[in-house]
């Protein structure tokens, strides 16, 4: 497929280290990583939502900066043991209620007064382990730190088709002309026994509490024998002009690599058929993998956050699995300045 202006989209230029890391500290909410960052402006400075991993479950941080490369903790906004029991254990912020718009601040955005988060939790102890959930959050407060919990999930694998029933994962939450778009990607069976495959669909509302799936389901899908063919996940929903943009990654079984796709009305996609965003040659930051977008276009320049990853190496900060360092990438579309 060829599209007008594709090389708008376009962030050949790789940092050859991290923008974000975890902490290695014992018991930290990121002992063992970082990953699913969420980059946008608030009361004057860039904020990454990412989620932490320390080998029992995830927790969501944030983390600012004031020229989207040097990256400061900021707080645990959503920590493990609070929430309404189903969502105690594990709790993956992706997404908050934010301007459309690719060009431009990314700021946040109100509805009913409050601003809104959207995540999804495991029920179990360790890496996405049991079927995940979406849940919702609000919070009034302008730090941005303090959250309230829907009590109880907005949707869940169980009332959805066979696509989605072994769990639903990253969200991208879009309000439009007074609907609510809710993007995820899911998989289709447990983790046990044969591999599963993971597809992107949506759900819309027009209260943020009653959700509709739509027949036509999932709206972006793999693609056989393809560098998509397991995975197509992790929507990452913008508008650019007349048109509506989709970053996703996909995988292969080996690796995963970021793709885009295309729509006029936020429910017919069209990917394109090669990736954006190629994972790394040997030794680079993104060896395995190069996936979970979060773009940002700032004074011309576009910035394309996602999760690296490569085999660990003596004198890294964190080690995930054993065997993985698993950190925050950046790629932008022309070489900017390294502090």
């Amino acid at each position: 497929m060829t599209n007008e202006g594709f090389d708008r989209y376009l962030t050949p230029y790789k940092w050859d280290r991290p923008v974000l890391t975890g902490s290695g500290a014992p018991g930290a909410y990121d002992e063992l990583a970082v990953d699913c960052p969420f980059v946008f402006e608030h009361g004057g400075r860039f904020y990454m939502m990412h989620v932490g991993f320390n080998g029992t479950g995830y927790q969501t941080a944030l983390a600012v900066s004031d020229n989207l490369t040097d990256w400061t903790p900021y707080g645990v906004i959503l920590k493990r043991g609070e929430g309404n029991g189903w969502d105690s254990r594990n709790t993956a912020g992706c997404w908050l209620l934010r301007e459309n718009g690719l060009e431009g601040p990314a700021k946040l955005k109100k509805w009913d007064g409050r601003y809104w988060l959207v995540y999804h939790t495991y029920p179990e102890d360790g890496y996405e382990a049991g079927p995940g959930r979406i849940g919702l959050a609000w919070t009034e407060d302008e730090t941005l730190l303090r959250w309230n919990r829907l009590p109880e999930p907005v949707l869940v694998p169980e009332d959805g088709a066979e696509w989605e029933r072994g769990g639903l994962y990253k969200e991208s939450l879009v309000e439009h002309e007074g609907t609510f778009y809710l993007f995820y990607n899911a998989k289709n069976r447990a983790a046990e026994g044969e591999p599963w495959i993971e597809q992107t669909g949506y759900a819309v509302s027009k209260n943020l509490t009653d959700w509709t799936r739509p027949a036509a389901n999932p709206v972006l899908r793999v693609t056989g024998n393809r560098w998509d063919s397991r995975f197509v996940s992790d929507p990452f929903v913008v508008r650019d002009g007349n048109r509506w943009v989709m970053f996703f990654f996909g995988f292969d079984g080996r690796h995963a690599q970021e793709g885009i796709a295309f729509s006029d009305d936020l429910t017919v996609w069209t990917k394109v058929e090669e990736p954006i965003l190629r994972h790394g040659s040997e030794g680079a930051l993104d060896e395995i993998h190069a996936h979970k977008p979060s773009v940002l276009l700032h004074d011309g320049v576009l910035y394309h956050f996602y999760c690296a990853c490569r085999p660990h190496r003596e004198g890294d900060p964190t080690v995930n699995f054993g065997s993985e360092f698993r950190t925050i990438g950046l790629a932008t579309s022309r070489p900017i300045a390294k502090g």
